[in-house]
């Protein structure tokens, strides 16, 4: 399983989806092993289409668990 500073959670409310690189998307057609940051720029949650700029890490700096949401 992919450590959460690795794993990126959507901020828009009422999803709260969490990409884990370890499983990739089959949704988007995205492999497992493909980074967070290697995703394309136009690739959105698969559950409300939000755009990457809505996701944050769960771990680690600009995170959730830092900043407290």
């Amino acid at each position: 399983m992919a450590l959460p500073k690795d794993m990126y959670q959507c901020q828009i409310p009422n999803c709260g989806y969490v990409y884990d690189p370890d499983k990739g998307e089959p949704k988007t057609d995205t492999p497992p092993g493909t980074a967070f940051k290697d995703l394309p720029d136009d690739w959105s949650c698969p559950f409300c289409q939000a755009s990457k700029k809505s996701f944050r890490p769960l771990a680690g700096p600009g995170s959730v668990l830092v900043d407290g949401i």
